[in-house]
């Protein structure tokens, strides 16, 4: 019997990404696609590369009839949707929002989806709160160093993601014109992410409260997010290799690199590359992920697996775009 899935917002990036796994995904078929905007248009009038590859049409209509339910949906969008809807208590649900990601609004219900962080209680989930893209990207590149007990200074962070991170409604700043051959800085120090990275932190270790000094950037590309990070440490460069080594040792999908990383390596796939290297008193940490896949929808599968007892990559074996 294959999973039964429901996809409720389909027609944004990580609707469109979601459905690309899906579809090609050996244990899952698509009950329905929900976009109250496109109901009864074909899904590849829309995604227009899917055309050849289904013949799905959007529904308005949410079925009870299934095993999963993606809410692919925009920040303040899944709290509203859940309360409007009755969801048989069986489905699983995972939401992609930021909805349920800190504590004060997931209760005991939701458990936060960074496998790299909470592979075991993923494993025993009903409810899901995806994590954000620069939030799993900076976590990556932290939580080897927290977990060891050795984040005990203060963090300096700059990272630079694609266009596809805004979301797929235009604005001011995501217009073609406006974002080619461009670079900006945005909610310098502020960024909604860094609470649950500190969240994150905190749960490996009790004792971390160093201050995260984050500075986001929009970049003129398409996907993918580099986040450049740098530290005090007394660690050796072997020592912090071993540190995060060891720490990826069982991850499917992280990986550490002795060698440095470029987003092609990760683009159109749902793998995570960290890079360590010690310069003087700092360590410096590079890591890497596609927003949308990683960041997103492809992690949201990777938690989908983990739920059903399913191999972790299946599904997610996919190709990088490489140039």
């Amino acid at each position: 019997m294959k999973i039964r899935a429901g996809i409720v917002g389909g027609a944004g990036y990580t609707g469109g990404e979601m459905l690309r796994i899906l579809l090609n995904h050996p244990s899952v078929d698509i009950a329905f696609v929900l976009s109250s905007s496109n109901e009864g248009n074909l899904v590849s009038d829309v995604h227009t590369d899917l055309f050849g590859e289904t013949d799905l049409r959007f529904s308005a209509d949410l079925l009870q009839d299934i095993d999963v339910l993606f809410l692919c949906v925009g920040h303040g969008d899944a709290k509203k949707y859940l309360a409007a809807n009755f969801i048989n208590p069986s489905v699983k649900i995972i939401d992609l929002s930021q909805d349920f990601r800190l504590k004060a609004n997931a209760g005991n219900e939701w458990v936060y989806g960074l496998p790299e962080l909470n592979r075991q209680e993923i494993k025993k989930a009903q409810y899901i709160a995806n994590p954000g893209c620069f939030a799993t990207c900076i976590q990556l590149a932290l939580l080897p160093l927290a977990a060891a007990g050795a984040l005990k200074n203060e963090v300096h962070i700059n990272a630079t993601t694609g266009s596809t991170g805004a979301g797929q409604s235009l604005s001011a700043t995501s217009h073609f014109s406006w974002r080619n051959n461009n670079l900006s800085v945005y909610k310098a120090f502020d960024h909604q992410h860094l609470n649950e990275i500190g969240e994150s932190l905190l749960k490996v270790d009790a004792q971390f409260n160093s201050t995260l000094n984050f500075i986001p950037q929009r970049g003129d590309f398409t996907r993918g997010i580099l986040a450049s990070v740098y530290t005090e440490t007394e660690l050796s460069e072997e020592a912090l290799q071993q540190i995060y080594e060891d720490y990826y040792a069982d991850h499917a999908f992280t990986h550490v690199s002795s060698k440095n990383i470029h987003l092609k390596q990760v683009v159109n796939t749902n793998k995570g590359l960290v890079h360590v290297e010690k310069h003087g008193n700092k360590a410096f940490i590079v890591s890497i992920i596609d927003n949308l896949l990683k960041g997103a929808s492809g992690q949201a599968v990777q938690n989908m697996n983990l739920m059903f007892g399913l191999p972790e990559r299946q599904g997610l074996q996919l190709k990088a775009s490489a140039f």
